[in-house]
């Protein structure tokens, strides 16, 4: 009886802090589809959960206030540059120090692990200023070149590479392969996990991206999603039923990356860093 009650208090708490954490996005859903004059009279309340009528027109609305076009291309832009060039980067600095044996390898391991610590904000303005004087500012040379190196993404292939069994390198050195063809024809294949799991970490990451975009753009011409919803609690009127809709059309690309590489991510992430 009371291993039960126990259970069920369990439970309880458990649907308490899911419907605590789902519902910031059920609210985002119901009030993009809501008339947009209902939307602020209800926020705050609970008909906030219940969409009555529905209607798209705060999508519709978006869409012709905003050239949203260009601003989700410019989003799938960058991240897909950043996320290519950074497995690429990233992969093979990881397994440098994880299966190479170089001089300096502890110095350069101690450094990846010390960058882990230092928030990006912490960095943004000499950034800037080094951006600002190379001439690069509203370009996408300077929302991708900067973020192609990750600390994090490098201490996960890190970890991963580590376990990876050295009889399948040394198989393929017996065979004359050198330390590029074994990368790309034995380690590559083996670490597929990894490799979806840091794309969809760097993805999540880059994709709401705001403080940096903003600095360095000054025009809609290369700015991405997360700095253009911003333009819409300056233009008046300022309409909630918009900035809703747009929400749920900036997440959506996410969700449907997420749910796509779903097993991929668990696997890589519970094979590499975490239990690092």
């Amino acid at each position: 009886m009371a291993h039960s009650l126990r259970r069920a208090i369990r439970y309880l708490l458990l649907a308490a802090a899911a419907a605590l954490m789902v519902a910031p996005v059920a609210i985002m859903v119901v009030g993009a589809l809501k008339p947009d004059a209902r939307v602020l009279p209800e926020a705050g309340t609970l008909q906030a959960l219940f969409p009555g009528r529905l209607t798209l027109e705060n999508f519709a609305d978006v869409l012709g206030r905003t050239r949203f076009g260009l601003f989700l291309f410019n989003s799938l832009f960058i991240n897909a540059a950043i996320v290519a060039l950074g497995l690429a980067v990233n992969s093979l600095a990881g397994y440098a120090l994880a299966r190479l044996r170089w001089r300096g390898r502890g110095v350069v391991l101690a450094g990846v692990l010390a960058l882990l610590v230092i928030p990006f904000e912490a960095i943004a303005v000499p950034l800037f200023w080094q951006v600002t004087l190379l001439g690069w500012r509203d370009t996408y040379l300077v929302q991708i070149l900067p973020f192609t190196a990750n600390a994090f993404a490098i201490y996960l292939f890190y970890t991963f590479f580590l376990e990876l069994p050295r009889e399948l390198e040394e198989a393929a050195r017996v065979d004359g392969a050198g330390p590029w063809r074994t990368y790309l024809a034995v380690v590559v294949p083996n670490a597929r996990p990894a490799f979806a799991s840091v794309a969809v970490l760097t993805f999540l990451t880059q994709w709401g991206a705001f403080l940096w975009p903003l600095m360095v753009t000054s025009g809609p011409a290369v700015r991405p999603l997360p700095v253009a919803i911003a333009t819409f609690f300056t233009q008046p009127p300022l309409q909630w039923g918009d900035i809703l809709a747009f929400g749920v059309m900036m997440v959506a690309p996410v969700l449907l990356l997420f749910l796509l590489f779903q097993g991929w991510f668990v696997r890589g992430v519970a094979a590499s860093g975490i239990k690092g």
